[in-house]
């Protein structure tokens, strides 16, 4: 039985690695996902295009003015001449914020008088907005506290000191490239599983398979082995590009990942299995990969928390394998995740990975019928 499974595994090897598809498939995409994806996938708002409207055009006025000049948040900067062309520029999205500094402010400051500034925003863009919203207000609070330190006035009576632990420069790939190793993963392992027993259909190898000495939990675990073995491969590569190219830490187990790694890889092989099962051919089958992968990810907490979720979705991502895993991965790499907290989030992915290869085998056996 060893023998006739490493035969098998072998021949599901080599015909992934001759097909040009197959080739195809595990190569490319996953450089250019991990290229991309860690280069674009990022909540943080930069080179935010700005509008200033300076009604006073005084000392204070020009003090704050060359502050948001000076940030490199706020690479667009222009300067309107009148109220009237705020409302074209923020139709037109040729800028994100409008600041708008109104007469007497300079003297109201002087004085100690309460100054007003109006902050416009598009609302369109309802994250970056409240992304740059921050931004503004931590530039201003700063400005306030530098004018009464120069006028000799008292400051704010309490200041909020944030520390930001595991992530202190608050470095998005430290996030991103981590949670790629789960999603880039399933996309490749789902797709190479999903291709197998579809391939031997439309190829017509499948009815030599069934007449082989094989039995069919050998050709299962045939078919699952080889798609393990690459999971693991682009598993690893990933770990090392995250450390080595972009230089995420890594602060826990590895032991502990890999341990994660495979029982989050038997749980979408299962499902790959099982869409191949149901596939007469490939297309079939890449049409039910991308069917599960893309509500995968969704729900996994990568592109979006899970705790910004309706509760009825958050209890129905507990059935997602990938979002236990970023979990796992993402608090191994930063914050050393002890045992315990590695076991909470992995059991569910044992239980998804028995359900699914169990589904999986019981469709193929009934389809052998």
């Amino acid at each position: 039985m060893p023998t006739r499974i490493v035969a098998l595994v072998i021949k599901e090897l080599l015909a992934i690695l001759r097909d040009p598809r197959g080739r195809m498939v595990l190569i490319v995409p996953p450089i250019l996902q991990l290229v991309i994806f860690s280069l674009a996938a990022t909540l943080d708002v930069r080179n935010v295009s700005m509008a200033v409207l300076d009604q006073d055009r005084g000392k204070w006025s020009a003090e704050l003015v060359q502050r948001f000049v000076g940030s490199p948040t706020f690479t667009d900067i222009r300067f309107l001449d009148g109220v009237a062309e705020i409302r074209p520029v923020v139709d037109a999205q040729q800028a994100i914020v409008v600041l708008h500094i109104p007469q007497g402010f300079s003297g109201d400051l002087a004085a100690g008088r309460a100054t007003t500034l109006q902050l416009i925003l598009d609302g369109r863009r309802s994250n970056a907005a409240q992304i740059v919203q921050g931004y503004v207000s931590r530039i201003v609070d700063q400005f306030d506290r530098d004018i009464a330190a120069e006028l000799g006035r008292p400051g704010p009576s309490s200041v909020l000191v944030a520390r930001n632990w595991f992530n202190p420069n608050l470095e998005h790939q430290w996030f991103t490239v981590p949670s790629l190793i789960g999603t880039i993963t399933l996309l490749v392992g789902m797709s190479v599983t999903a291709l197998s027993i579809a391939r031997e259909r439309e190829l017509g190898t499948f009815d030599q398979l069934l007449v082989s000495p094989l039995q069919p939990a050998e050709i299962l675990l045939g078919k699952t082995l080889p798609s393990l073995i690459v999971g693991l491969v682009h598993g690893s590569l990933f770990l090392v590009a995250a450390i080595m190219i972009f230089r995420v830490p890594f602060t826990g187990s590895v032991l502990l990942l890999y341990a994660s790694l495979v029982l989050y890889l038997l749980a979408i092989i299962g499902v790959g299995l099982f869409i191949s099962s149901l596939s007469k051919t490939q297309q079939q089958a890449f049409l039910g990969t991308f069917v599960f992968a893309a509500p995968a990810i969704l729900l996994s907490g990568f592109a979006s928390p899970v705790e910004n979720m309706p509760v009825w979705m958050q209890q129905f991502t507990l059935i997602n394998p990938l979002r236990h895993f970023i979990v796992i991965v993402n608090g191994l790499f930063t914050k050393d995740m002890p045992a315990a907290t590695v076991f909470d989030n992995a059991w569910p992915m044992a239980l998804i990975a028995l359900f699914t290869l169990s589904a999986a085998a019981w469709l193929f056996r009934r389809r052998l019928q």
